[in-house]
């Protein structure tokens, strides 16, 4: 029979080898978890990032903040990032701008997706769409482009939350196909877009549902025209650009978050099922819906998967169109 002393000093030496076998990320579990954000407050995805945060912090016991760093189109925060310490205490929350898009369009992001991120997880698809602002008449593109040839000298400006993004490339192709002279005016995301549009400063924008979705419901602003391959839920009677005739923008971006590369994969897979659990939460995949996503939890490879596929997909779109990096 073990003595009580003898116990106690196995007990002792178990718990103390047990510290030294826990990994470093795991020790410091009450450091909170920075969520970088590329966009500034009050915009769609600042919104969606503070909505999964405060679920995260329950189901993972461990506080997360949402930290935004807005800037170029999100390039700031994927520097920040890359330069973090890969030690489970910065992630990323962003979608197909930052990771697939802009790589492309600047002749030095300050980092590669592939090389410098890890991935830990997705959590939706959305599309982007056209709106015009509430001093805008026009109730269809057609009644838009109409708008532009006869009461504007055939020109417009377009807003788009970020330069050489998705949404520039839409008002190209807008531009080019009915034959107007259509500018996009960028800006440092969706909320100051928006606001120049409630205010009636700028006749249109391009950007994600998610975006202009409390608007349209209240009447501010009239979203028109939808990308992707089908009507979305939030929005049952605008058409989508294929239904106009435009082809090939049928592919959707998504919501994914990212880790700084060399981030232990016991944390990443920590996180993943924290992530997988807040989405699979009925009140978060209904807020989520109804602003305008398509819910659906994406593992680290799942989440590789769609954004190799969507990155090729607009490297075709964007060497059509003529466009050089900058």
């Amino acid at each position: 029979m073990i003595d009580r002393r003898t116990f106690s000093s196995r007990l002792l030496a178990s718990a103390a080898w047990g510290i030294a076998a826990t990994p470093a990320w795991a020790a410091r579990d009450e450091r909170p978890i920075h969520l970088l954000v590329g966009f500034p407050a009050g915009g769609g995805t600042d919104v969606i990032a503070r909505l999964l945060a405060d679920k995260l912090k329950d189901v993972l016991g461990r506080n997360v903040v949402v930290d935004n760093r807005p800037g170029a189109g999100g390039q700031v925060a994927a520097q920040q990032l890359k330069a973090a310490r890969a030690d489970g205490t910065t992630l990323f929350l962003s979608h197909d701008h930052t990771i697939s898009i802009l790589p492309q369009v600047v002749k030095t992001a300050g980092y590669a997706p592939q090389a410098d991120f890890v991935n830990v997880g997705g959590f939706a698809t959305f599309v982007n769409c056209l709106a015009v602002s509430p001093g805008t008449p026009a109730k269809t593109v057609a009644e838009y482009v109409e708008w532009v040839k006869t009461q504007q000298g055939g020109k417009g400006a377009v807003g788009i939350p970020a330069p050489a993004s998705t949404p520039e490339f839409l008002v190209q192709l807008l531009s080019k196909k009915y034959s107007v002279d259509l500018v996009s005016a960028p800006y440092k995301g969706s909320a100051p877009m928006i606001a120049d549009m409630l205010g009636n400063q700028i006749a249109a924008g391009v950007a994600s549902v998610q975006d202009f979705i409390e608007y349209q419901r209240a009447g501010k602003v009239r979203v028109i025209g939808v990308l992707g391959g089908r009507r979305q839920a939030a929005l049952p009677d605008v058409p989508t650009f294929s239904e106009l005739g435009f082809k090939g923008l049928e592919d959707e971006p998504f919501y994914g978050i990212w880790a700084p590369k060399g981030t232990p994969a016991g944390f990443v897979d920590s996180f993943t099922r924290g992530l997988q659990k807040v989405v699979a939460m009925p009140e978060v995949a209904k807020q989520l819906t109804d602003m305008g996503l398509a819910v659906g939890y994406m593992t680290p490879r799942q989440l590789a998967s769609r954004e190799q596929a969507y990155t090729k997909v607009w490297s075709g779109i964007i060497k059509d169109s003529g466009f050089q990096p900058q």
